[in-house]
């Protein structure tokens, strides 16, 4: 069996019905398929530079950033998300390592945390490293 491409997950994801829970399905979606790490952080610097077909085409470690392009891809793309409902944010990992996650706007309005990278780390949807 063969991996949906991005068109096919986007398809998925508009039939959701609502942004919540188009939401959870991205996330799951991209959690199942990588995650973050310490060491190749340091090791794998030239995957930033990579397209969305190119990382939608690997699977295991991605970089945070790399995991919220195509996480914001695939919610505008859905058509439920605006560009004003996803914001980048930023943080310090280690006290040395800038770190960023988005924060995702609902249907009732409210904001909630997502990131990827640290679900490795036992991050929960709704909380970031």
């Amino acid at each position: 069996m063969t991996e949906p491409g991005l068109a096919e997950v986007v398809a998925d994801l508009r039939r959701t019905g609502g942004k919540e829970a188009c939401l959870r399905a991205a996330y799951g979606i991209l959690a199942a398929k990588y995650h973050g790490g310490r060491l190749q952080t340091a090791l794998r610097f030239w995957e930033i530079f990579y397209g969305l077909d190119r990382l939608w085409a690997k699977r295991g470690f991605m970089y945070c950033t790399n995991l919220n392009r195509l996480l914001r891809f695939l919610l505008l793309s859905s058509g439920l998300f605006q560009p004003e409902d996803i914001r980048e944010r930023w943080t310090l990992l280690w006290f040395v390592s800038p770190h960023q996650y988005l924060s995702v706007r609902l249907e009732d309005g409210r904001w909630i945390d997502v990131d990827i990278w640290a679900e490795t780390f036992g991050v929960p949807l709704g909380k970031h490293a």
